[in-house]
């Protein structure tokens, strides 16, 4: 019986790469599926399951780092290749901080791009039919009298035992991955939430209400959940 085809998203604003990619990868025998925006991307990645995802960085709506930080806070496994026009080193850095598998920029040879896509292919493969599932590194986490069970989506804090939502969960993760670090309520909403710059909504804000009344020993003066004044907000605790 013939096996499935290999199925990969390519999240691309430039039609004529995106065009290209597309024949080439079908052409191979690979299922293709095209984005040609950051938030189309995302929504493309849940609704269809990807085996591999190609992703460029600068992107109309959200960007690609922030697309990927979005995959990786629920699958750290998808093997997801940048390709992009940005070489610089600190993007190449901040990629593979993030969790991105490869990096081929632009121009690209095509004949080593269809390479390296079959290799992480093989790789994910490999991964999945003979290794038990890794350890996230989000199982749990605990900072002053707080613990999290990521696995249970519970918590135990000053309320006692609560259980939160998937949103709170994904969230959580996010502030912890960059615990110390400020986050713009724009990072929020696009690698939280998936939504565009231009969206304007106070989700962010009623979110950070609802951790502090969970997790602060004061909520009104917060320890853990900290604002900062025209920037966002920042995680952050003692070891």
């Amino acid at each position: 019986m013939e096996s499935q085809k290999k199925r990969i998203l390519i999240i691309e604003d430039d039609h004529h790469i995106a065009e290209g990619l597309e024949l080439n990868l079908a052409i191979q025998g690979y299922e293709v599926v095209v984005a040609a925006d950051g938030v189309d991307g995302l929504n493309k990645w849940k609704a269809v399951g990807p085996d591999l995802v190609i992703l460029d960085i600068m992107l109309p709506g959200i960007d690609g780092l922030s697309i990927l930080q979005s995959i990786r806070l629920e699958d750290e496994r998808l093997p997801i290749l940048i390709l992009s026009a940005k070489g610089d080193p600190d993007d190449r850095i901040k990629g593979l901080a993030f969790g991105v598998d490869d990096y081929l920029a632009k121009p690209f040879n095509l004949e080593e791009l269809l390479l390296r896509v079959e290799r992480l292919l093989k790789r994910g493969q490999w991964n999945h039919e003979n290794q038990a599932p890794a350890p996230s590194s989000f199982d749990a986490y605990a900072f002053g009298e707080n613990r999290i069970d990521f696995k249970t989506n519970t918590a135990i804090c000053r309320q006692g035992k609560i259980t939160l939502t998937e949103q709170e969960s994904k969230v959580l993760k996010l502030f912890i991955a960059n615990r110390g670090q400020p986050l713009s309520r724009d990072q929020l909403l696009q690698i939280g939430w998936g939504y565009s710059r231009k969206t304007s909504t106070r989700t962010v804000d009623n979110f950070i209400v609802r951790f502090r009344k969970y997790f602060e020993p004061e909520p009104r003066n917060p320890i853990y959940f900290k604002s900062l004044r025209s920037v966002g907000y920042l995680f952050d605790h003692p070891e």
